[in-house]
């Protein structure tokens, strides 16, 4: 541990703005947790819902659920994994004892949060969990949350994926009920997005449309060879069913709430409404993007209330299958873990910047506005990696 009494955090004031804090180093209060020295934490997109004020968040969180690092410190009800050790956490907090944990649902651990189904670290509503943009960071139930890595620093820009993005992505293609050699339409060419893009290449999809509006976020997905879709340029499901010569088998909505229109006017369930119409009847689409049951920035007052106008008449008369819900992260984290090891995979292409603590504040503003190409931010708390 530190010298100090002390660390520096990532601290949420108050919409739009966030600071970095001197704040106490956390200590183990229970036989199962370990302290992590993190050595790369990563801003999503998730946590600019709370950072531009559209959630409940209050001022005083420590932001962070995307981290991996170095044990410094277990727990005496620690047995598998041990000081020293490389790890990644899912974000997901689970106990591993419940009904849905032992059935693989670890996004909705039902031990973790009193009167709420999941857990989290640094993000409202989600439990006490303080988040990882910190020099340290404290995990319950360690041995069932930590991923060992291979020793040293390679494919640190891979591994810190694990934590959130990359099986976010691979759980959006599984939901939506995805076999190899379907065509896909993927909307949304985020982190989340690309990575669904990206799996459903590494799965065999015969084509992946990736539906966007920012230059250089289509051009990553045109790399990995997928079609990127402008939808400022003509009506997206138009282009997809013109260029695949029909509706896509399956679809995936990797936006959520805050869906905007070509005029950057807020639709929060246009992306819905895409999906149903581009997916061929009895196709599936797959919602891991986020949607929240209450939304103070909301356009109107149903959405407001988590409540969309969606055509359901047309979704029931196509028969289509939809998934939804937050990922749950171990299901996968450990064959993807493995795929990174055995250079099957790369997810460290949509990685655009790595930097320090203190420039975090900064960091987040850019990534908010889409500057200077901000898409996946890495963050080193401790220094940079060697």
């Amino acid at each position: 541990m530190s010298k100090t009494e002390t660390m520096k955090a990532v601290v949420y004031q108050e919409p739009f703005e966030v600071t970095i804090e001197d704040r106490p180093l956390p200590k183990l209060t229970h036989p199962d947790e370990a302290i992590i020295k993190v050595t790369t934490a990563a801003i999503c997109g998730s946590d600019l819902h709370m950072y531009q004020g559209r959630t409940a968040a209050e001022g005083g969180l420590c932001f962070g659920h995307e981290n991996m690092g170095t044990i410094v410190e277990v727990g005496q009800g620690v047995s598998l994994v041990k000081k020293g050790d490389r790890v990644v956490m899912p974000f997901n907090v689970a106990d591993g004892r419940c009904q849905n944990c032992e059935e693989g649902y670890t996004a909705f651990c039902t031990g973790v949060n009193p009167g709420f189904a999941g857990g989290a670290y640094g993000y409202v509503a989600m439990g006490p969990y303080e988040g990882g943009q910190a020099q340290y960071v404290k995990v319950p139930f360690a041995d069932f949350n930590c991923l060992t890595l291979p020793a040293g620093t390679a494919n640190e820009a891979d591994f810190i994926l694990l934590a959130d993005i990359f099986p976010t992505g691979w759980h959006g293609v599984v939901i939506s009920g995805f076999q190899s050699g379907e065509s896909i339409a993927v909307f949304g060419a985020g982190p989340v997005g690309l990575m669904a893009a990206y799996s459903a290449t590494l799965r065999g999809a015969s084509a992946v449309y990736v539906v966007d509006s920012v230059p250089e976020r289509l051009a990553a997905a045109e790399k990995i060879g997928c079609i990127p879709i402008n939808f400022t340029k003509g009506d997206a499901v138009e282009a997809i069913i013109k260029k695949n010569g029909g509706m896509v088998d399956r679809s995936v909505d990797a936006v959520g709430y805050q869906a905007s229109g070509d005029e950057k006017k807020e639709m929060p369930s246009i992306v819905l409404e895409n999906c149903i119409k581009v997916t061929r009847p009895t196709g599936g689409i797959g919602v891991p993007g986020l949607y929240v049951p209450s939304d103070p920035g909301a356009p109107d007052e149903n959405s407001g209330k988590g409540m969309l106008l969606i055509s359901f008449g047309k979704l029931f008369e196509k028969g289509l299958t939809i998934g939804t819900g937050q990922c749950n992260v171990k299901k996968y984290n450990r064959y993807l873990r493995d795929m990174i090891i055995s250079g099957k995979a790369k997810p460290s292409f949509v990685v655009s910047h790595n930097i320090s603590i203190d420039e975090a504040p900064t960091a987040y503003g850019k990534f908010d506005r889409r500057e200077d190409g901000y898409t996946k931010v890495l963050i080193h708390p401790n220094g940079p990696i060697e």
